[in-house]
């Protein structure tokens, strides 16, 4: 007489195939978590080696070229024209300007795109470009600016100007924003502003007169 199987027995006396139900192994999750770490650190590797490599590339040219920034100096202003009274001004001013670039191996390209203003007690007086020219590397140029302007007087500004005539001491404000690119070794390199907010102080604007300037050295900051 032939018996059946046991329950839960094959006919052949092997157990039936564990039925799968769409189950998450652990296993199976340890392998997908693994895949994204080593992702994970794959990317960090490349970042850091890409880092690395800037950082190698930026000490080279620091050590082998030297970079310095360029020094300016205003030297004298030259008045042609000057005359104001208790509502406007007219002003034609030459203002001559020492660029100095000490790089052994750098060179600037001065773009016209640039501004170049003067002002008293923040009234503006008059205003002019920068000169757009090519300076290379161990080189010193000296450079003349001209600065025409009419414009209205703010309240109080005629008296303050008259007196501070008198006493042989205008203050003036610059107030610049030139664009440069940097030249290494032929190559035109990334454009960046110059940014110059310099008081100085002249002891007259005498018409036909060179003006003798003092705090003439200018402090500026770099932006892109």
């Amino acid at each position: 007489m032939h018996r059946p199987p046991p329950y839960g027995m094959a006919g052949d006396g092997r157990p039936p195939p564990y039925p799968y139900g769409g189950e998450y192994y652990p296993h199976e999750r340890r392998r997908g978590g693994n895949v994204c770490v080593r992702c994970i650190c794959c990317c960090y590797c490349v970042l850091f080696f890409i880092v690395l490599i800037v950082a190698a590339i930026t000490l080279y040219l620091f050590t082998v070229y030297d970079p310095k920034a360029p020094i300016y100096k205003f030297e004298a202003l030259d008045v042609k024209e000057f005359r104001y009274n208790d509502s406007n001004i007219n002003a034609d001013l030459i203002l001559t300007l020492k660029a100095d670039n000490p790089n052994k191996a750098i060179g600037f390209i001065y773009e016209e795109a640039n501004t170049f203003n003067v002002t008293y007690s923040g009234s503006m007086i008059c205003s002019g470009k920068f000169p757009s020219f090519h300076q290379g590397h161990k080189n010193m140029t000296m450079l003349q600016i001209e600065l025409k302007g009419k414009n209205p007087f703010a309240i109080g500004i005629y008296e303050s100007l008259q007196d501070n005539e008198r006493h042989g001491k205008v203050p003036l404000t610059i107030l610049a924003k030139v664009p440069f690119k940097p030249v290494l070794k032929g190559s035109k390199l990334r454009e960046i502003n110059i940014l110059a907010n310099v008081t100085i102080s002249v002891h007259d604007l005498k018409l036909g007169k060179k003006t003798e300037i003092e705090q003439s050295k200018i402090n500026y900051s770099l932006a892109k």
